[in-house]
């Protein structure tokens, strides 16, 4: 085989290896971009049931901040499939231009071969080349040459028709990538009005709830008083079972349910089928009210309405508590771990129940805003833990 053969054949393996390494992360970033729109989809109707119920209220603002980010990450997708058909473009450009090259180098040597097969197929000079040879041997040897060499020139035919197939899918490949990245830009401006639309909203929605802060603040000392009367009875509660798993000793099923759950951290799924991180765990700022700080020992999760809770992980119900305000908890055992779901109504399991991964617990309340949001929380013994380090990406 030539080397330039070997060359061509290197060429368009090389060829091949980008073509589906391209097209796999072409797919990944495309997969990313449509989870975002279904992100937005999903966010967008629990912002419409919340503003539907009762326009200016926290639970609008929590969904339109959340609409707010998903249409960020969407954009940022976009940009990053854009830069991507960028470097493919650039790449593109590098193969044109080299198959430019070897389609040239291809034609000289093919000339060069034509000129000498012209002289050499003058029958004196063929007969002359042939006649001349010392013996029998040579003189075979001086044929299989000159069959060689005209099997050199086709097979130079061959390639230089293969190059030129090669640089015209090549440049039909740029050029839809160019029409890909125009689409692009045009979604990207689209999207960025979008944003700004939304951020304008949000300005709005802010300063008509600023203008409620005494409402808001009875609210929230409100939900506050519900919350401190929540956390004294899951405290006595979980005080109990210690108590009582200290009284037993613990037992094998007790240890290995505990190294089982630990083993699953950042594995679990989430206590609700579809919705939001609404309220995130420790301190933070209130989305409305100045100089206002919220402490939460969970997360909130804001979901649409007629959600019902799920427990993340096999366990055993160790109590149903009903607290006004924010409506039933079923918290469950896991050994040393307990999770908490707030918010609920119409329970669906009983105290001692054994559960099972997903099984449904209840309906979460939508509350006299339209608000359809669950409070959970992850304990360690008596100490609350951040449920988003131990769930799984939603």
């Amino acid at each position: 085989m030539s080397a330039g053969k070997i060359r061509l054949l290197f060429f368009f393996l090389l060829l091949t290896v980008f073509s589906v390494q391209a097209q796999k992360t072409k797919n990944q970033l495309q997969k990313e971009k449509q989870q975002n729109l279904e992100k937005i989809k999903e966010v967008e109707k629990i912002l419409n049931e919340t503003a539907d119920k009762k326009k200016n209220s926290i639970g609008e603002l929590t969904a339109l901040n959340q609409r707010i980010l998903q249409q960020e990450n969407l954009i940022n997708s976009i940009k990053r499939e854009m830069n991507f058909l960028d470097s493919e473009i650039g790449k593109n450009n590098d193969i044109i231009q080299a198959l430019e090259e070897d389609l040239k180098k291809l034609k000289q040597e093919y000339a060069a071969m034509l000129f000498a097969a012209q002289k050499a197929n003058n029958s004196v000079t063929r007969l002359t080349f042939l006649f001349s040879a010392a013996s029998f041997d040579q003189l075979i040897m001086r044929l299989r040459y000159m069959e060689q060499y005209g099997e050199t020139r086709k097979l130079q035919a061959e390639q230089i028709v293969q190059v030129q197939e090669e640089l015209s899918g090549q440049v039909k490949v740029i050029q839809a990538r160019r029409e890909e990245k125009n689409k692009l830009l045009n979604d990207e401006v689209a999207e960025n009005n979008n944003l700004t639309n939304l951020k304008k909203k949000q300005s709005n929605l802010v300063r008509e709830l600023q203008k409620e802060e005494k409402k808001l603040k009875r609210d929230l000392e409100e939900t506050k008083k519900s919350i401190a009367a929540l956390d004294k009875k899951i405290d006595e509660i979980i005080k109990e079972e210690m108590a009582r798993e200290a009284r037993a000793s613990r037992s094998k099923e007790v240890i290995a349910l505990s190294s089982s759950f630990e083993e699953n951290k950042r594995k679990f799924p989430w206590p609700v089928e579809s919705g939001f991180v609404s309220q995130k765990f420790g301190r933070q700022n209130h989305p409305a009210l100045k100089g206002i700080v919220i402490q939460n020992d969970g997360i909130n999760i804001q979901t649409k309405s007629g959600e019902r809770a799920r427990a993340i992980f096999d366990g055993q119900v160790t109590a149903i508590a009903f607290t006004p305000g924010i409506g039933s908890t079923v918290l469950i055992n896991h050994g040393d771990y307990f999770t908490v779901y707030t918010g609920l109504k119409d329970i669906a399991v009983k105290k001692g129940q054994k559960v099972t991964t997903n099984q449904e617990l209840g309906e979460i309340i939508s509350n006299a805003d339209g608000i359809s949001e669950l409070r959970f929380r992850i304990y360690r013994d008596k100490t609350p833990l951040d449920p988003q380090t131990w769930l799984k990406n939603m």
